[in-house]
């Protein structure tokens, strides 16, 4: 789907054969990718970047069929940011254009594997139309429990974080809550994620190596695996070498071990 530029070259994909086997670790339970490199994807094919968005839709559903098959019980895909309103109105209509076909043909092929879908971001900015459609693809999927999709759509880390001290100033300015009794746990109940488990692992593509404002309080303790493989070429080799990666790793979670 979407749609962080960058100014990196492609890189070439990474050949199946060359995938590590995973240990015997556990999958992690959580699993959230910054899906970047559609724009240089076409720009290095000469083709509209259109087409490069709808290559990225096809890796999603490569991407959600890996997860599954891995054991993943949560995919988070970073689909489009809210510093994406920035771009040409052009591009931007094509997106949604893309995302009104993804819930319409897409949509009931992962519910039927078992998908439930969760949308996190300011949805309403899409549009009155847009929204009761993605609303409506969550309430048709509620009951499916194979693998929980997390589309992050209008969705920016720093105006997540703003949004949830400003529902707590108003809980606490109505009498509703002690600001001394507030604790970690108590601010994420007012996140867009309140309720789901934060990421074990957080993947970017396209070599670039930075967060762009993707689940800044989420993430804390994620383990992050940056990948020189542009969106529209990422499969199931990839992720299966990003988990790899994760198994070889040990878990502190800022404490000592050892």
């Amino acid at each position: 789907m979407a749609l962080l530029s960058s100014r990196r070259a492609p890189s070439a994909a990474v050949p199946a054969a060359d995938v590590p086997a995973a240990p015997g670790r556990a999958p992690p339970r959580h699993v959230a990718i910054i899906m970047d490199g559609n724009g240089r994807w076409a720009a290095a094919r000469g083709v509209p970047r259109l087409a490069g968005h709808r290559a990225g839709v096809a890796a999603v559903r490569r991407t959600v069929e890996a997860a599954i098959a891995a054991g993943v019980g949560w995919l988070t895909l970073y689909a489009f940011s809210s510093e994406n309103w920035r771009r040409p109105q052009e591009e931007i209509a094509d997106l949604k254009g893309l995302l009104r076909h993804y819930l319409a043909h897409e949509l009931a092929e992962l519910a039927s594997a078992g998908v439930r879908l969760h949308v996190i971001g300011e949805r309403e900015r899409f549009g009155a139309e847009l929204a009761a459609a993605l609303a409506a693809a969550e309430a048709d999927t509620v009951a499916n429990t194979r693998l929980d999709l997390v589309m992050a759509l209008s969705y920016g880390g720093r105006a997540e974080l703003v949004a949830a001290a400003r529902a707590i100033a108003r809980q606490a300015g109505a009498g509703g809550l002690d600001p001394a009794a507030l604790d970690e746990a108590g601010f994420a109940r007012h996140l867009f994620t309140a309720g789901m488990p934060d990421p074990d692992l957080l993947i970017r593509t396209s070599g670039e190596r930075r967060l762009s404002n993707f689940l800044l309080w989420q993430a804390a303790y994620a383990e992050l695996v940056f990948l020189d493989v542009l969106w529209p070429d990422f499969g199931a080799e990839h992720l299966a070498a990003a988990l790899a990666e994760y198994a070889g790793r040990e878990r502190r979670f800022g404490a000592r071990l050892g």
